[in-house]
């Protein structure tokens, strides 16, 4: 199925192409094609392609980083939850795009200040959903727990932490896409190199082989990103599955 749906797309990219009024703007997959050669044997590519996934895995891994003990924190004390909470819906609602200004005073133009950008973006989607998981951690477990004697500790570390680990893969997989979709306005902080980059410079020149290349490597990145985590998800919570069973 996976390969037919590729071959039906590829149809309609090429037909939507031979349509002048479109075909300016979408180039066709032969043009394409060649357009990827090009870059690839003179290895430009390559240096955006690696750029790009430094800056993405280094916000997205801060942003883990942050999101699974502040959201274990606020899903297990109400106090802490309470101080927090407001603040994070708060920035949810801003754009990362609109933080480029403060970053580049705080950080410059440098490495720092894409990563800075993709760590917001992602914590604030990771940390919502990981903190969903605490909170719905069933009650029956934590009661079953609290009759056999467990304490406080025993009952986070061996109950709340596993029950919510679905959830922290859900929460990865949405930091990985929020990554990739923050790249192209973490690249407008300045940046010589990387794919968001290499899109907007060929937009400047009219090179629409070359957006849309870099989109469509953005998008087949990202889709096997989120392939990897869900094979990971299926190999690392089949208990749970066992349980529902």
């Amino acid at each position: 199925m996976v390969l037919l749906s590729l071959l039906i797309g590829l149809a309609v990219w090429w037909l939507l192409s031979t349509i002048p009024s479109v075909g300016s703007i979408l180039s066709n997959p032969v043009t394409l094609l060649k357009s990827f050669m090009s870059e690839l044997q003179s290895g430009r590519l390559w240096s955006n392609i690696y750029a790009s996934i430094f800056r993405v895995l280094g916000g997205f891994s801060l942003g883990l980083l942050a999101a699974i003990p502040v959201a274990f924190l606020m899903g297990w004390y109400p106090t802490v939850r309470a101080l927090i909470e407001p603040w994070i819906q708060f920035f949810r609602t801003i754009p990362p795009i609109a933080l480029i200004p403060l970053v580049i005073v705080a950080f410059g133009i440098g490495e720092g200040a894409k990563i800075s950008v993709i760590f917001v973006a992602t914590f604030l989607v990771m940390v919502i959903s990981i903190y969903q998981g605490v909170r719905n951690v069933d009650p029956t477990l934590i009661k079953a727990a609290r009759v056999l004697g467990a304490t406080d500790k025993d009952i986070f570390l061996e109950v709340v932490v596993p029950a919510s680990f679905p959830y922290i893969l859900v929460g990865v997989r949405l930091g990985l896409a929020s990554a990739w979709t923050t790249l192209v306005a973490a690249e407008l902080t300045g940046a010589s190199k990387g794919l968001g980059n290499m899109i907007m410079e060929a937009g400047l020149y009219f090179r629409m082989d070359l957006v849309i290349l870099g989109i469509i490597i953005i998008g087949v990145i990202g889709f096997a990103m989120d392939k990897g985590v869900l094979y990971l998800e299926r190999k690392l919570t089949g208990w749970q599955e066992l349980r529902k069973s």
